[in-house]
């Protein structure tokens, strides 16, 4: 049973079991009114199938707005497989998947995410033609996509600081939890660009790692969102902004690359009561995606490069309409992304 809370089913569920590499997980896609329906495969452990599923429900959703917003010609779809337990065939399970995505006949364009890498993509590749994230070829856009969220996210941290904080990132403190591909990627830019770090990871030795590189300061993870910081930069999960962590915060801003940040709807309503300025997530992680579909398309570095500059412009766009409209800039982003999507629709019939 999928608890479809805060999600929505969308255009196919497709259920994935294979019995014989032990493959088991879903693709979700939300909607294909803009093009194939484009997102990363996430390979983690969930308690039970209703959480994996309502979290690819969710994904799903949040690629649909992020392609949108992002002025990508793809729709919004999300993988997700279930880590096993103990010892596995990890290549003869992304195979599976990939044959999966292949059953799809094009609908689908996977990639990495939260918990995949290159070597799995290449193993759905030995399937499938619908796969970016693969070695990067020269002169071309492609391999790890985290650099370009880590990129993206920077440039929209320092558009909305300047708006909401008076400043760019400079001498302010950027609490930042989550140190893995993208966090450590968006530590090395802050770290270059004059900013504090404070940091927390799951894994304690890869903060540790990361401090002892930039001079940060290391916090436990349940203390980094009450972390004295101007700057709180999620990277890790989601749902981490919700009605038990939204009254601890003591950060003005919020921008970071974890996906679904918002636990609930109204978790981005308590924010703006609280004055802390909101950069929607799909909005300012939207590089890696960015860099996965010009892949796809054979597309240049430097065309990945422009569509990333538009990003901070588009962020820029939401706050000041959330401003002089007195609502939610989550709200905001959300009804531009419909519109774009349903000007998809309109197209299409």
């Amino acid at each position: 049973m999928v608890n479809t809370l805060d999600c929505e089913l969308g255009e196919q569920f497709v259920v994935i079991d294979d019995p014989e590499s032990g493959a088991k997980g879903v693709i979700a896609i939300h909607s294909t009114s803009l093009g194939p329906a484009a997102g990363g495969c996430r390979f983690w452990n969930y308690a039970d199938q209703d959480a994996l599923a309502t979290d690819a429900l969710r994904l799903a959703r949040g690629m649909t707005y992020k392609n949108a917003i992002a002025g990508l010609p793809f729709g919004g779809g999300k993988a997700v497989l279930q880590r096993p337990e103990g010892a596995f065939d990890r290549a003869a399970m992304f195979r599976a998947f990939g044959r999966a995505v292949e059953k799809l006949g094009g609908q689908y364009v996977t990639a990495e995410d939260v918990g995949t890498t290159i070597a799995d993509m290449r193993a759905i590749a030995e399937e499938t033609r619908h796969v970016a994230g693969l070695d990067k070829k020269p002169g071309f856009a492609g391999g790890d996509p985290s650099p370009w969220t880590a990129l993206g996210i920077f440039k929209s941290m320092q558009a909305a600081s300047r708006v909401s904080l008076g400043s760019d990132v400079r001498g302010l403190t950027v609490a930042l939890q989550g140190t893995g591909n993208v966090g450590s990627h968006l530590a090395q830019l802050l770290h270059d660009a004059g900013a504090r770090l404070v940091l927390a990871d799951a894994d304690p030795a890869r903060a540790e790692a990361l401090a002892a590189r930039f001079g940060g300061r290391v916090v436990a993870p349940d203390e980094i969102l009450a972390a004295e910081a101007e700057i709180f930069a999620p990277c890790a999960l989601g749902a981490v902004l919700n009605d038990k962590t939204i009254p601890v915060l003591r950060a003005r801003l919020i921008c970071g690359g974890a996906n679904n940040q918002l636990a609930t709807e109204q978790d981005g309503a308590r924010l703006a009561e609280r004055g802390i300025a909101y950069a929607p997530d799909y909005v300012v992680n939207a590089g890696g995606i960015i860099n996965v579909v010009a892949e796809y398309l054979g597309e240049t570095e430097d065309q990945v490069g422009g569509r990333i500059d538009l990003i901070a412009e588009r962020l820029g766009e939401i706050l000041a309409t959330a401003e002089s409209e007195g609502r939610p800039s989550h709200v905001v982003a959300d009804e531009m992304a419909q519109k774009l999507v349903a000007r998809g629709r309109l197209v299409e019939a």
